[in-house]
């Protein structure tokens, strides 16, 4: 809430851009959706007609530190209550990254996403140009080296869940993406739906740094706080920030379930579960994972899809006894135009030198496709050796969406 006062005569006028509280009469899907603390289920189904949506998400790198750890969650035997494997969304940032692996994920289904290519910390009080830079740039190198197709690539999270104030969304609105989810919620009873931004977030903004225009439109997918009362634990948005080390498989398995249930006995909002790679390097949290894991399997209701595909389903919910032939989440035709990788990729040593330093270092990128001439980064997203290449700017000045993709991806895309 806004502190009231009375203020003294204003020579100036008040902001006009600050979004408006909640108007559910002037907000309906498919296109906008809000309620006064976010807490209700879309069409206001029953919570008992409501499938219960588990969003596994990876930030950063994807590479040998963790990508057999991420196959043995979707280990092709994890499958949905319509028979179709398990999904996830994964975040990527480049440095470090394999675009082999990447690939393979994307050609397997599961949803590729950005979280910039440098993984630069204040970012959220950079300007526009910074965040194409990070944003767009990572879209165009997955393009070039995963061959990843841009209007596959809907979301983007910001790096340390610090959210670019309004510049961020102004980014996301002119370069066509769906959604963001950056946005943590502090410890809450009971948890908080996606909602699109046309009208002032639904609860306090925990980083301070949240939009307060309205995108109207947008979709937020924003990290409830993870935590159980009767443990100690902690309260976390990501998964591996709970201080659960200490425990063995069992009581992780435990503290899991105790956190799911919260969602689904209450308002069966989507269980997100955010992980960096720090949780896999422990055994026991990665053991406690896999148990509760296959605990949901033993449930009717309980879906593991891409963030992608539950937006589609909250734009026009469909209850669990309509989810058998439902189409977004079925896998009878393949759902993704990114194709199969090349079973050998080239392995590439390049130089890189990161701008604020005068030393040269060597990057080492995986890739079914041709080695860049240097290590791809921020202003030369291809690795051409040109440094400010990227031209992704000017392109967007005539309008949003696919016009702010560069010259070399849209020739690619011919």
């Amino acid at each position: 809430m806004w502190p009231t006062y009375t203020a003294p005569t204003a020579t100036t006028e008040s902001p006009i851009d600050l979004a408006k509280k909640c108007n559910p009469s002037e907000c309906e899907l498919p296109y906008c959706y809000c309620n006064k603390d976010g807490t209700l289920i879309p069409k206001g189904l029953d919570p008992e007609e409501t499938p219960q949506i588990i969003l596994l998400t990876f930030d950063g790198a994807v590479n040998l530190n963790n990508y057999e750890h991420y196959r043995k969650v979707f280990n092709g035997k994890r499958k949905n209550p319509n028979g179709c494997d398990i999904k996830g969304t994964f975040f990527i940032s480049h440095e470090y990254s394999n675009y082999q692996q990447i690939q393979t994920l994307a050609n397997d289904g599961h949803e590729i996403a950005v979280e910039t290519i440098s993984l630069q910390m204040g970012l959220q009080d950079k300007g526009y140009e910074e965040w194409v830079g990070e944003m767009i740039g990572m879209r165009s190198i997955l393009k070039h080296f995963s061959n990843v197709s841009a209007n596959e690539i809907n979301g983007m999270r910001a790096p340390f869940l610090k959210p670019g104030r309004n510049t961020q969304y102004k980014v996301i609105e002119d370069f066509g993406f769906i959604y963001d989810s950056s946005i943590s919620v502090p410890p809450s009873p009971i948890p908080v739906w996606p909602y699109t931004l046309d009208y002032k977030i639904p609860h306090e903004c925990k980083s301070g740094t949240c939009p307060t225009k309205s995108f109207p439109g947008i979709w937020e997918v924003p990290l409830n706080a993870h935590f159980v009362e009767s443990y100690e634990g902690g309260h976390c948005p990501y998964m591996d920030q709970c201080v659960l080390h200490n425990h063995d498989a069992e009581e992780v398995f435990a503290w899991l379930q105790e956190d799911f249930e919260r969602y689904y006995y209450q308002n069966k909002a989507p269980y997100m579960m955010p992980f960096h790679t720090n949780w896999f390097q422990i055994k026991e949290l990665e053991r406690g994972l896999h148990k509760f894991l296959d605990w949901t399997q033993t449930m009717p209701d309980v879906w593991f899809v891409t963030i992608t595909q539950a937006l589609t389903w909250i734009t026009d919910p469909k209850t669990n006894k309509q989810l058998g032939g439902y189409e977004p989440w079925n896998c009878k035709s393949k759902s993704t135009q990114t194709p199969k990788p090349c079973n050998i990729s080239n392995k590439c040593a390049l130089a890189f030198k990161e701008p604020t330093s005068n030393i040269s270092d060597t990057r080492y990128m995986e890739t079914c496709f041709d080695c860049p001439a240097v290590y791809p980064w921020l202003g030369d997203s291809h690795g051409s050796g040109i440094p400010g290449r990227d031209n992704y700017i000017d392109q967007s000045e005539g309008g949003g969406g696919s016009a702010g993709r560069d010259q070399g991806e849209d020739e690619e895309q011919k």
